[in-house]
């Protein structure tokens, strides 16, 4: 009996899932978004789906799991961009899409399951009282909450909030160990970084606890201009004005809007970059003034369309974040993408220094964020992909320059962002996971401790080598 056999037969009454173009689908995020990485991961594949439906059947499973020393992989929905739900090692893929309970709402927070939709948890927040979540993916209408803090960084809310690793942005997670007998623990406070983006390779999330925040009908605004530095500059400044409450501030670079967003299309003008906003309503009026001021032309105002138009037509958010690369990529399969940051408080020279460096091979894309209290900005600028070689060179370039990259042609925690070991989640995995079974391949400071982060070359986990 194999051992998959045999972790089958202790699974009782578990949902599990083993056939192969599942299993395959199962096994896959939006790691495409990448050519580096779907040339390195296209052929990994789980050998086994194992759904939970709660924290007993969880725990049940990774009781098994450890026993017969299989990988376990967790995913939500796989809305992920980077592999991190891809299981390297094979073995169990964990959905945790039926562990979906929205259980407790109160002012100022709800507590949920790692399965739960954001969008689902948003429409019960309003629904008992008015309120929302502070901040979500573009691909809130699919994603879970639970893989949002797991491999997310922040996203549509941002403007106001930051990012989720900010103090307060995430209340408490709900952890199980992944050892002989798994434990059940409480992360709040500080611990709470020891889970967040971790991608679940040092405990499972069963529960979050997350604040909230007075919710608005959100209108959508595009503003034209035909000057891709002056959209920048007034996505800068609205992102600053203090009395004027926005919950998006996106800036795209021609010719991005007109090509790609085709179903906003017959609002723009060829040749135009644009800022996509989320206003609050009570705002609208002031935004619209700031507009004009700018010199600005209002290509689309959600206040000013009709019910039956804007049922044809996506939500701002998703064409903005990583939407704003899939949207190119349906265009032009040629298209990839970059995680930037431009720091505060040379920002906008940043900004333009490089806007202008890549002319016709590096597409523009903003994010107006807070970081660490100030207005700044996070790039995913879309990247005509020509050779590996090539978008590390552009990649090298921006850093010079002075905005650092979040690789996102990299499948582990470290090269994607950190470039170096995070001790505390290292620590943590040593407690929560003592044989290395929860995500491998995704934390190398677990698999060589010596790796040299400097060396610019891809890390590749074990059975990956052949094809690097």
């Amino acid at each position: 009996m194999s051992a998959i056999e045999a972790l089958r037969a202790d699974l009782g009454g578990i949902t599990t899932e083993d056939n192969p173009a599942i299993v395959k689908q199962k096994s896959r995020d939006f790691y495409w978004y990448s050519p580096v990485l779907k040339a390195r991961l296209d052929d990994v594949v789980g050998d086994l789906v194992v759904s939970p439906k709660s924290e007993e059947e969880l725990i049940q499973v990774l009781k098994a799991c450890y026993r017969h020393a299989i990988p376990v992989t967790p995913r939500g929905t796989g809305t992920g961009n980077y592999g991190q739900a891809m299981p390297l090692s094979g073995g169990v893929v964990l959905s945790l899409s039926e562990m979906n309970e929205i259980k407790s709402i109160e002012p100022g927070r709800v507590i949920a399951g790692p399965g739960a939709v954001i969008s689902d948890i948003d429409k019960a927040t309003r629904a008992h009282s008015g309120q929302e979540l502070r901040m979500h993916p573009s691909t809130a209408h699919t994603a879970t909450i639970g893989g949002f803090i797991a491999g997310g960084s922040g996203g549509v809310g941002s403007i106001r909030w930051g990012g989720l690793r900010a103090p307060g942005n995430v209340l408490r997670l709900r952890v199980v160990t992944m050892e002989e007998e798994p434990r059940v623990l409480e992360l709040t406070g500080a611990e709470l970084h020891k889970a967040i983006h971790a991608y679940g390779t040092n405990g499972i999330i069963t529960e979050v606890e997350m604040p909230l925040t007075a919710g608005y009908d959100w209108v959508d605004v595009i503003v034209s201009f035909d000057d891709f530095m002056e959209a920048a500059k007034f996505g800068y400044a609205l992102g600053r004005e203090d009395g004027l409450l926005t919950k998006l501030i996106t800036v795209v670079a021609s010719p991005a809007p007109f090509n790609y967003f085709k179903r906003h299309q017959k609002f723009l003008h060829d040749g135009e970059s644009v800022v996509i906003a989320m206003v609050a309503p009570h705002a609208l009026d002031a935004f619209l003034v700031m507009t004009e001021n700018w010199g600005g032309r209002i290509a689309f105002n959600q206040a000013a369309i009709s019910d039956e138009e804007l049922k044809r037509l996506p939500p701002a958010f998703e064409l903005t974040w990583n939407h704003t690369t899939l949207r190119g990529l349906r265009v032009d399969p040629a298209i990839t993408y970059l995680q930037v940051h431009y720091p505060f408080p040379k920002t906008l020279e940043l900004v333009e220094e490089l806007h202008n460096k890549f002319e016709g091979e590096v597409i523009s894309h903003l994010e107006i964020i807070r970081f660490d209290g100030n207005v700044t900005c996070s790039g995913l600028p879309m990247v005509r992909f020509t050779t590996e070689e090539r978008l590390e060179e552009i990649m090298v370039l921006f850093e010079k320059t002075g905005a650092p990259i979040f690789n996102p042609h990299r499948y582990t925690l470290e090269e994607g962002g950190m470039k170096q070991t995070d001790a505390v989640q290292l620590a943590f995995k040593k407690e929560t996971d003592p044989k290395g079974l929860l995500n491998p391949g995704k934390m190398i400071a677990w698999d060589d401790p010596d790796y040299d982060f400097d060396s610019g070359r891809l890390w590749l986990f074990k059975g990956l080598e052949k094809t690097g």
